[in-house]
């Protein structure tokens, strides 16, 4: 059994454990909710931390921080600090988390890898479908399906002929397992091609793998190619989301080729397995009031072109759920394994 930790992540000492009431670490974390159900009535009464599972500058810290700004006036005037715990796609961050105190004090911006399908993939140290406390869903970013400006491809359709015509046709990803990995796996299984997949270490590279045609397609983020798109330097064929994208006009879903395709990114916010009830909704109740302020807006949907989702805890929790059903067999028929 793994030991009860402390404040600063190492095992409670005996001082600790008699402040929290515990006898002893044989108490593990089952008295825990006590600590919860002293403190929710004022959650947060003490700066909160944000983990995220990548490094800073990506779409996902730049949302942490937009969220962490406006996180005060709906917190008691409490700080939300964000800290990157990037590596190992998501699932370093997922650990320190899922073993944290269930208090409140220690929440995480959730992501596909970390929270849903990393145990699919690797060996880690935690169960994402049992090791955290839904709390709120924040948004979801759409993928658009990519080709170099001057490709044969002009849709869905002619990527598959080109394709079928060169075997090993070479697409680009973000790292192994990624959900713009995962799309390209779904969409060559529901069109019966082949290609061949070449892994960057983000969505950065990806792009510019595109630009230099190294590579012959991929599915990214609009927020990271919008600029390229724009500029008639990368072609957008479909976009991952069931609807069409404000950003993209004219652009297809994807779904319009593939029925009930969907692949997108999505983030929310998810404590440790045991968060008591009460400071469950208080969280929901402040990330739902961030998340409709206007400057959250503003940034999901002129910025990463996204929507801003939001709902209850029960929601998340069923679409999480959800996510590692979908994905799951993609990642078991494609033999996607971690490095």
């Amino acid at each position: 059994m793994a030991p009860t930790l402390g404040a600063g992540g190492g095992p409670l000492r005996r001082r600790e454990l008699g402040l929290l009431g515990l006898g002893a670490v044989g108490g593990g974390l089952g008295l825990a909710p006590l600590v919860g159900r002293a403190q929710s009535a004022a959650w947060p009464d003490r700066p909160v931390r944000l983990v995220v599972p990548f490094g800073p500058g990506g779409a996902i810290d730049t949302l942490s921080r937009t969220v962490a700004n406006a996180f005060p006036a709906h917190a008691n005037g409490q700080s939300l600090v964000v800290e990157n715990r990037g590596g190992a796609g998501g699932t370093i961050a997922g650990a320190a988390v899922a073993q944290a105190r269930p208090d409140g004090s220690t929440l995480m911006m959730a992501d596909l890898g970390a929270n849903a399908i990393g145990h699919e993939m690797a060996r880690i140290p935690y169960d994402p479908t049992k090791a955290f406390t839904a709390i709120c869903h924040l948004v979801n970013l759409p993928l658009v399906l990519l080709v170099p400006a001057d490709s044969p491809a002009k849709d869905v359709a002619g990527l598959a002929k080109l394709a079928k015509d060169k075997p090993d046709l070479p697409y680009a990803h973000p790292g192994i397992g990624y959900i713009g990995h995962l799309a390209q796996e779904l969409m060559m299984r529901s069109l019966g091609i082949s290609m061949t997949p070449v892994p960057y270490r983000s969505g950065a590279e990806v792009v510019r793998s595109l630009l230099s045609k190294e590579t012959e397609s991929a599915f990214i983020t609009v927020s990271t190619s919008l600029p390229h798109i724009r500029e008639g330097k990368l072609r957008a064929l479909a976009v991952g989301s069931k609807t069409p994208v404000p950003l993209l006009p004219g652009v297809p879903p994807l779904a319009a080729t593939i029925p009930d395709f969907e692949a997108q990114v999505w983030h929310g916010i998810v404590g440790p397995a045991g968060l008591p009830p009460e400071v469950v909704a208080a969280a929901n109740r402040a990330f739902n009031a961030v998340a409709r302020q206007p400057e959250v807006r503003q940034a999901v949907e002129q910025v990463q072109a996204g929507e801003v989702v939001g709902g209850t805890p029960e929601q998340f929790a069923a679409f999480i759920k959800g996510q590692t059903e979908r994905w799951v067999p993609v990642i078991r028929a494609a033999g996607i394994k971690a490095d």
